[in-house]
This record gives C-alpha cells, sequence and structure tokens, in this order.
C-alpha cells in the first residue's frame, strides 16, 4: 500500500537531534525494521474513530518499536503476525505507560489510533536510555506530522494523553479531550477518563 510512504518517508528524514533520537532515520537497518512496523500498525488500523496523542516515545516503548505506546512484549503478543523485533537478543521490553494504554483501549471498538505530539524519543543529554518531555521546539517539529496523520484518517475524536499534547493540539487549533497520563499515578484517572470518552464516541 502507498497510502503511508511519503508519511514515513517525512519521518525517515528528519535530522538527528541533540537530544532526541529518530528512531525511523534511514541508515541503520534497526530503524527499516521499525517504519516496517510502523507502516504495518498504519495499514491494519482500518478506520478508527478516535486517535489517543501522547507526549513522546519512551526509551522502552516506540523507541524501540517504531510503533507509540507499545514496547515489545505489547507488539508481538498481541498486534498480530509480521511485526519484527528490531533489538538484539530474545528479551522483550515492557513499559508501564504502554500496558496500561493498551489494557484500557482493549474494549474499544474501533480500536483508537496511537501517536505522539513529539513522534521521536527524547533523552536526557548523554543519557540516551532515559526519558523527558519534549522541549516546545519539539513540539512545533513533530506539529505537522500529527496533522499529516489527522489528514489521513477520517477521526471524530482526538484525545490528548496529558497536558503537553493538550498544548500541541491547543496551537494548532485541533479540538480535543485531555485525560490524565496513565504515569506517575494518574492511571485511574486515565481509566476513568478513557471509560467516559469511549462512551461518549461510541453512543
Amino acid at each position: 500500500m502507498k497510502r503511508f510512504e511519503r508519511f514515513l518517508d517525512a519521518l525517515a528524514r528528519v535530522d538527528p537531534f541533540d537530544r532526541a533520537t529518530n528512531q525511523y532515520a534511514r541508515g541503520d537497518r534497526a530503524n527499516a525494521i521499525r517504519r516496517g512496523n510502523l507502516r504495518l500498525y498504519l495499514e491494519r488500523m482500518g478506520e478508527p474513530r478516535m486517535i489517543l496523542i501522547g507526549e513522546a516515545p519512551s526509551h522502552r516503548g516506540g523507541r524501540l518499536t517504531g510503533i507509540p505506546f507499545t514496547s515489545e512484549s505489547i507488539m508481538l503478543a498481541h498486534l498480530g503476525p509480521g511485526y519484527r523485533k528490531a533489538t538484539s537478543g530474545s528479551k522483550l521490553s515492557t513499559e508501564a505507560s504502554a500496558t496500561m494504554v493498551w489494557g484500557t483501549i482493549a474494549c474499544i471498538e474501533p480500536r483508537p489510533l496511537l501517536w505522539n505530539a513529539f513522534p521521536f524519543h527524547p533523552f536526557v543529554r548523554g543519557n540516551p536510555l532515559s526519558n523527558r518531555a519534549p522541549t516546545s521546539e519539539e513540539l512545533r517539529i513533530g506539529a505537522p506530522f500529527l496533522e499529516w496523520l489527522l489528514r489521513l484518517f477520517a477521526i471524530e475524536s482526538v484525545v490528548a494523553i496529558g497536558n503537553l499534547a493538550s498544548r500541541s493540539l491547543t496551537h494548532l487549533a485541533v479540538p480535543h479531550e485531555r485525560v490524565r497520563h496513565p504515569s506517575q499515578g494518574g492511571k485511574k484517572k486515565f481509566v476513568d477518563g478513557m471509560a467516559r470518552l469511549s462512551q461518549l464516541t461510541t453512543a
């Protein structure tokens, strides 16, 4: 399918960052696998009615798989055949927020699409195996990809997971709801917020 090729190519062409990793960049075999995983994920989404926008990939989640809010364990156990592990070794990564998000959206049909306001992995300088919040400049870099994705799918409901995602959507004048990010003790509020919104979407 050609539907997502220009989108994936544009992601791959973003220059390397000082404090962030482009996990889709060309010239790396593992990144090619991640682009393939993302392509497969987007192709299999069908026609989602809802999109959940997070802040940025984590080093144990989308940084490794190429799929937002998805650890290697979730990708290989729950997304179906065809996805590939991009890292070496047999151990599979787990990621707490990814586990909570997938556990929450499992009962929502059609399955919501997942994305991030900054689609690349931001880390603390000198420590690529860390996470940090994306800067305002990084949210600006991610904004065109968010708008592009919203054009590729006929989304009816946009949900920001956390304040930074909400800020990015507000800047783009995209109407949306906001739910609590599930990390740092926010699981119950996230689950409750998603339950409310999924009922409104399916009503």
